[in-house]
């Protein structure tokens, strides 16, 4: 954003500036930590549930940020920097990113669902990077404060955004929506992730279609094809592209040297670096998305990064594999990552589940109960459960061993004396109980 004067700054953000207005750049780029201030940035304090950011503008500016974006109590008397007042930092932001994305000029791709979200723009990201300057959301950058920062740091020659979005209820997508502007919008699944807070699997449908109400007439929806309650909320003046068994893109079959998929019609060969059922799905959606930007995907290799915590393979002594997909849970991605591990174990079958949480009072009894009959039916000989919620996956496991443990580091202290040669671990479980501390002890032994 350095071709943006501090005035052009303002008036996008909707905000008053009070001081800088001989600033001939902009920001270099984009904080809401003051200690993480980088020369150049313009600090944005946000206010939080116990703490109000702009208390910390003072603190911004010495350590040389650009500017800071707050309300007006907290920049009086300041000096060394813009200062653009706000009665509400957060849509000020908002607004910020907005008319920055309108700048660039790119297009931007918005991704949402009950999971599977991350790898679909991992996948999709790859896919564009071949040809496209692409930004992709980092990390979990895909709330109301993540994603307006990933847009402004997205450099000014940008090409193509493919954003996350993330909702812990009703509204949320249509505000991110609003944010984006996208051209394409991607809802790769619907399933019982935030029941507690939304009651249905059929509010949870509408809250993830609010990225389809929120399109623009003639932009396009990538929607799975076998999803029955997405249809109320299909529109006359946006394209829709489906994706799965029977769609306009779907997996033709896999083997050993790659897939082959139908692209509306046309076969394409990928080799994609990657065999779970869950990711071929994922990467159906992925190409469905690169279709409705128009883009003529080609065959061949494909390399993808996958975000963090996301099935990383660990390699550990005596053969043991640790596939650490801690990063979050719910009853779907469960279910996929069990069928990843009976796919991938050619020892002894070993799984970590933890609680998974806000699935509501009403269900997450059953839901977990389920899981514990799932993991009998994947060939688990070792389950391992942690948490309260989890006892009652143990109780419904029918198959081999299992042990319960209160937390991740008792976990950690079981699996060090239970693991054998040759054994594959599945680690997986809401972030609530950090079972990622299980991964790190077993890699530390």
């Amino acid at each position: 954003m350095r071709s943006w004067d501090a005035g052009r700054v303002a008036a996008a953000a909707g905000a008053r500036l009070l001081a800088g207005e001989g600033a001939s750049a902009g920001p270099s780029g984009f904080a809401i930590d003051s200690r993480a201030v980088s020369r150049g940035d313009l600090f944005i304090g946000l206010r939080g549930s116990e703490t109000d950011g702009g208390r910390f503008a003072a603190d911004a500016l010495a350590a040389g940020a650009w500017g800071v974006l707050g309300a007006a109590e907290h920049l009086e008397g300041l000096r060394g920097g813009v200062l653009l007042a706000a009665d509400d930092p957060l849509l000020a932001m908002h607004a910020l990113a907005r008319d920055w994305r309108r700048q660039l000029g790119a297009r931007v791709v918005a991704i949402t669902g009950s999971t599977g979200k991350t790898s679909t723009k991992d996948i999709l990201a790859a896919l564009l990077e071949r040809e496209f300057r692409t930004v992709a959301s980092p990390l979990n950058k895909n709330t109301e404060i993540g994603l307006p920062l990933t847009i402004l740091d997205a450099p000014e020659r940008s090409e193509v955004l493919v954003l996350e979005l993330a909702m812990r209820g009703a509204g949320q997508i249509a505000q991110l929506t609003a944010i984006c502007e996208p051209d394409v919008g991607v809802i790769v699944n619907v399933g019982p992730a935030h029941l507690e807070l939304l009651g249905s699997l059929e509010a949870i449908a509408a809250a993830k279609a609010e990225l389809i109400g929120g399109l623009r007439g003639g932009a396009s929806a990538v929607l799975p094809a076998a999803e029955p309650l997405l249809e109320p909320f299909r529109r006359d003046d946006i394209e829709i592209v489906r994706f799965g068994a029977g769609g306009d893109v779907e997996l033709l079959g896999a083997g050993d040297d790659g897939v082959e998929v139908s692209l509306r019609g046309r076969r394409v060969a990928i080799e994609p670096g990657f065999r779970a059922a869950h990711l071929l799905i994922d990467l159906c959606a992925a190409l469905a998305a690169a279709e409705a930007l128009g883009v003529t995907v080609a065959g061949g290799p494909l390399e993808v990064r996958f975000s963090g915590l996301r099935g990383e393979r660990l390699a550990l002594p005596g053969g043991v594999l640790v596939i650490n997909d801690c990063y979050n849970a719910n009853p779907m991605s469960m279910r996929a990552a069990l069928e990843e591990l009976a796919a991938a174990a050619r020892g002894r079958r070993v799984a970590v589940l933890g609680d998974m949480l806000e699935l509501g009072a009403a269900d997450e009894e059953r839901f977990h109960r389920e899981l514990g009959e799932q993991a009998s039916a994947a060939g688990v000989e070792l389950l391992v459960t942690v948490g309260p919620r989890s006892a009652w996956t143990g109780e419904a496991f029918g198959g081999g061993e299992h042990r319960h443990a209160a937390d991740a580091e008792a976990a950690a202290a079981l699996l060090r004396d239970a693991l054998a040669p040759g054994d594959t671990v599945l680690i997986k479980g809401s972030r609530g109980v950090a079972l990622e501390r299980v991964a790190a002890e077993l890699g530390a032994a």
